[in-house]
């Protein structure tokens, strides 16, 4: 039975987490909670429904919700946001498009969305509300703590721990069997050695 979700977020990233959602067809999309648009504005044929502070009062009425902001500077706004959502007693589901693979023997915290052919393979392990975004690769033995963002094309190879909050930015690569400091920021392109 498909479910009822509401989205929280409606700026570019929410648009990439409609289709996601459309796509992978475990819900359907209820309505958009946003702080940019007004309320009954139109995404893609989803209202807004209300803003944050509408949040606890919608929790009477829906179960599931998924975290639609992106995170590039700073990881604060999803943290606040996850705690404020798991506070009022919502469902986080971890959201996987069908186009990504994810191992069988990988594991996947609450919240967390796996974009478009993104690759996590065996023995990975991805925390807690996470965006792993359009074709990044995450290798095998690797950890990705809560509250990351692994971008656009990045690599994470074999047995790399990435520390909570922190961002990879679009095409990095990181060496094998390294440890990422929390809260760590790296720009596009980078090697991380």
């Amino acid at each position: 039975m498909v479910k009822d979700v509401l989205l929280i977020g409606d700026g570019g990233h929410c648009k990439s987490i409609i289709d996601v959602v459309e796509q992978e067809g475990q819900f359907k999309i209820a309505g958009i909670i946003g702080a940019d648009r007004p309320i009954g504005s139109d995404i893609f044929g989803y209202k807004v429904i209300g803003c944050d502070s509408d949040i606890e009062k919608l929790s009477k009425k829906y179960n599931y919700a998924i975290i639609a902001v992106g995170q590039i500077h700073s990881p604060e706004v999803r943290i606040n946001l996850f705690n404020i959502l798991n506070a009022s007693g919502f469902n986080l589901p971890s959201i996987v498009s069908p186009r990504a693979y994810v191992s069988s023997h990988a594991l996947i915290g609450k919240g967390t969305i796996i974009m478009h052919d993104a690759v996590v393979n065996a023995n990975a392990v991805i925390g807690d509300n996470c965006i792993i975004n359009s074709k990044a690769l995450i290798e095998h033995d690797s950890i990705i703590h809560n509250h990351c963002h692994i971008s656009t094309n990045a690599t994470i190879n074999g047995g790399v721990l990435v520390g909570e909050g922190s961002f990879i930015g679009s095409g990095a690569i990181t060496n094998n069997s390294l440890a990422i400091k929390k809260n760590s920021f790296y720009k596009a392109g980078v090697f991380i050695k």
